[in-house]
């Protein structure tokens, strides 16, 4: 079965500027020799046999021992990833690749750079790498990677779940039918139709322009704000609206997702004051960083009602501590990193890190899009 996740969609369309300054590199690719790769995975514990396609957990280390052990390569898979006796920071001095994902990432500081000497490749099993230090890989001059497309349409339908969860005012339904109730106006008090309100996307890249796409069809009235405006044809057949000025957008929305990545100029966009700008009651989704949002603005504007619901998978840090006050916020729907690893997603990206690996291997480049760090310059989505 895990032969599935080698001919699984190796390529993904749509290419994304590298803009920077350079710096020296780092050999690009792989000299002669057997290559030590360190892969960071979350543990799946019982459930790893219980699906030979999870291949995104530590025991599925992405279906590639064989054929890099084949090959004559070391491959490190572990779980544990944090503080100087990690079994990671074991491994920093001498590995030559490192692969992570966004669902439990590996956080690759400018002190662990450093100490990497043999380092060359950073990859990201997924879409999004604001776990690794990009600057400091840019002028290391390691290459960093991620498998570009590889979980948009994962991670859009799961925000138009979301979106109904939030509106129809789900949850307070379902813990009813767990807790024995019946209270019908518990629920119908505050639960509503998508059709007729208006949805905003921050940031219409992949992901945007795909819940755009889906959500056309419930008749909402659609906004967008990014730094690049779309296609006209594709403006056409979404329906939605550019706006440029976000904070001109935001008060005419009952629904916001955001779908922005963390970036410098993103980290804590949505403090109190933006927050404070939006309607009483919207509703927020993000699946994209939980940095992006103030934590504690978010847990006040809930507390008040000023967020009528706030629902995501995505928290700061990750994995959430137990006190996290994301889990004890009122009307919040959140859950785990889950969104973009799909068994179908992971056969997607465990496919794409193998194909990167067998160019590096190889001395080959990498799919444009693909690249995050490159030559010492920083992917412009990253700027």
């Amino acid at each position: 079965m895990r032969r599935a996740a080698i001919s699984a969609i190796r390529s993904f369309t749509s290419s994304s500027r590298i803009s920077g300054s350079p710096a020296i590199s780092r050999d690009l690719h792989a000299s002669a020799g057997s290559k030590k790769i360190v892969g960071v995975f979350y543990k799946a514990n019982e459930y790893a046999a219980m699906n030979p396609n999870f291949l995104g957990c530590a025991e599925g280390a992405l279906g590639i021992r064989d054929w890099l052990e084949s090959q004559g390569h070391r491959y490190i898979v572990t779980d544990d990833k944090e503080g100087p006796h990690s079994e990671l920071e074991k491994h920093i001095p001498d590995l030559h690749v490192l692969v992570s994902t966004p669902f439990h990432p590996a956080y690759v500081t400018a002190e662990r750079i450093k100490k990497a000497k043999n380092l060359q490749l950073l990859l990201t099993a997924g879409v999004g790498s604001d776990h690794i230090d990009l600057k400091a890989a840019a002028a290391a001059g390691l290459t960093v990677a991620e498998v570009t497309g590889s979980n948009v349409v994962s991670v859009a339908e799961d925000e138009l779940m979301r979106i109904l969860i939030l509106v129809r005012n789900f949850l307070p339904g379902y813990r009813q039918v767990i807790n024995g109730e019946w209270n019908v106006a518990g629920i119908a008090y505050r639960a509503y139709d998508i059709e007729g309100k208006t949805v905003g996307t921050v940031g219409a890249g992949r992901i945007g322009r795909l819940l755009l796409q889906r959500l056309k069809p419930f008749n909402c009235n659609l906004l967008y704000h990014d730094r690049l405006r779309m296609d006209p044809e594709l403006e056409n057949q979404t329906g939605a609206k550019f706006e440029e000025d976000l904070d001109a957008m935001l008060p005419k929305c009952d629904i916001i997702v955001i779908n922005t990545p963390l970036t410098e100029k993103t980290r804590g966009l949505f403090n109190k004051d933006r927050i404070a700008k939006m309607k009483k009651g919207v509703l927020i989704v993000n699946n994209a960083r939980g940095a992006i949002m103030d934590t504690q603005a978010v847990v006040d504007a809930c507390s008040i009602g000023h967020i009528g619901g706030y629902s995501g998978d995505v928290w700061h840090p990750q994995p959430a501590p137990k006190d996290h006050p994301w889990r004890y916020m009122p009307n919040h729907a959140m859950t785990p990193h889950i969104s973009g690893t799909t068994i179908d997603a992971q056969l997607r990206y465990a496919a794409g890190v193998k194909d990167m690996l067998d160019r590096y291997f190889k001395g080959e480049e990498f799919p444009p899009q693909n690249y995050i760090v490159k030559d010492g310059k920083i992917a412009s989505q990253y700027q």
